[in-house]
């Protein structure tokens, strides 16, 4: 996701500070006043006078990582000198960090071989303004570091928006990562009206059993899918996958029978509601594109039959639902692609959501099926870091630089 990182190119003055796990139970408020005082888009928060996006993580700071298989939240904390009672044990958080280790496809064998690797994410770093080119996002990374390498990890990667020039510096030219991949985030607003579906498409919804026999079928080579896809298939916060295929195709035999002979055309998505985990709200916005906003929807609730476009209200809190494990074979397969995703546009309509959204690679095959808005999307950069002095398999080498491939597997545990 594309607010990966929120922080300054840190310099050789330090501060001296405590890094420790972050306890729930004391670092709630501390961790969300950090959070407010980062708010994306923003140079410290309120006051800036410029539009800004805020996420809500609805009073639990774990929920971009609690669904992975393994993951840690970090705090940094200074002295205050002041306490309770005038005592003089006043400490203040001033940034924070998260990440997660599980293991995903780095390449492949013989091109159809999955080689799995274990590999880190490090996502939300936040240091306070007020505290920063201090050290302390370094710090905090180098600490993370040393759990990614307690825990197996090979290698760790981070992801930030490619003009976040701070967040890049800070990685790049003092953690020592490289730049790695750029997938592009694309969203689409939903519009009050529901959206047509081709009578020449069949969109058929497959039990999780069946998504994860086709997902390790379709994406045994494609970098970062996830080797327990199945618990992400699984999760509540799944909504469910689903096939499109050229209308008449038969369906007969399941998954086995459609694997072991697809239709020229094909295309699947999954569907995940971050809404339930965590939420969005623009702020910041000047009164005439608020108001200019407001006036699309008015004409649309008016005159849904038109069918035209409307800026949901994303200046008040709103949800997204991600679209994961995009992917399809033919020639027909951006248009049975665009069809999903009008399917699931109209999920999010029911579920109250404001976007839909989804992240793909540069080369992705089915990126021209995808409807989106460029203005409410982003360019990213994922950067990335050696950490263990071996390779496990040898016929990879150093994945920080083997060429990018065609496509990519988000995971949606961490958007």
């Amino acid at each position: 996701m594309a607010v990966a990182a929120v922080v300054e190119e840190e310099e050789a003055a330090v501060v001296e500070m405590r890094v420790r796990e972050y306890d729930g139970g004391r670092d709630r408020g501390g961790v969300e006043e950090v959070e407010r005082e980062c708010e994306v888009g923003s140079s410290g928060g309120g006051g800036s006078g410029k539009m800004c996006l805020f996420t809500d993580l609805l009073g639990d700071p774990l929920c971009r990582i609690r669904n992975s298989p393994a993951y840690l939240m970090l705090v940094a904390e200074i002295a205050t000198g002041t306490g309770t009672g005038g005592g003089g044990g006043g400490t203040r958080i001033v940034g924070l960090v998260r990440g997660c280790v599980k293991s995903v496809v780095s390449g492949s064998s013989h091109g159809k071989d999955p080689i799995y690797t274990k590999v880190a994410y490090i996502l939300g770093l936040r240091v306070s303004p007020t505290h920063r080119r201090k050290g302390v996002g370094k710090k905090l990374v180098e600490r993370m570091e040393e759990w990614f390498r307690q825990k197996g990890a090979e290698y760790s990667y981070m992801a930030t928006e490619q003009d976040n020039e701070a967040s890049v510096r800070l990685f790049t030219g003092r953690c020592g990562y490289a730049k790695f991949r750029t997938p592009s985030v694309l969203v689409h607003p939903v519009f009050r009206h529901a959206l047509g579906l081709s009578r020449r498409v069949s969109i058929v919804k497959l039990e999780p059993r069946d998504a994860e026999q086709l997902y390790r079928w379709h994406f045994a080579a494609v970098e970062f899918f996830p080797d327990d896809v199945d618990a992400v298939l699984s999760n509540a916060l799944s909504l469910g996958t689903f096939i499109a295929v050229p209308a008449g195709t038969r369906w007969d035999g399941g998954v086995e029978a459609f694997i072991a002979s697809p239709p020229a055309s094909w295309a699947v998505l999954s569907v995940w509601n971050c809404m339930d985990a965590f939420r969005l709200e623009v702020r910041g916005a000047p009164r005439v594109m608020r108001a200019a906003a407001g006036a699309t929807r008015m004409v649309d609730r008016a005159a849904p039959w038109l069918g035209i476009p409307s800026i949901p209200n994303l200046f008040a809190p709103f949800g997204l639902y991600f679209l994961y494990g995009l992917g399809g074979a033919g020639p027909g397969a951006p248009r049975l692609v665009r069809a999903l995703c009008r399917h699931a546009h109209n999920m999010a309509r029911r579920g109250g959501c404001g976007v839909v959204a989804t992240e793909v690679a540069a080369c992705e095959p089915v990126r021209a099926g995808v409807p989106h808005w460029a203005r409410l999307g982003a360019e990213d950069l994922w950067c990335m870091k050696r950490l263990a002095d071996g390779y496990t398999h040898g016929t990879l080498g150093d994945w920080t630089k083997a060429p990018p491939g065609r496509s990519i597997f988000v995971d949606p545990r961490e958007f």
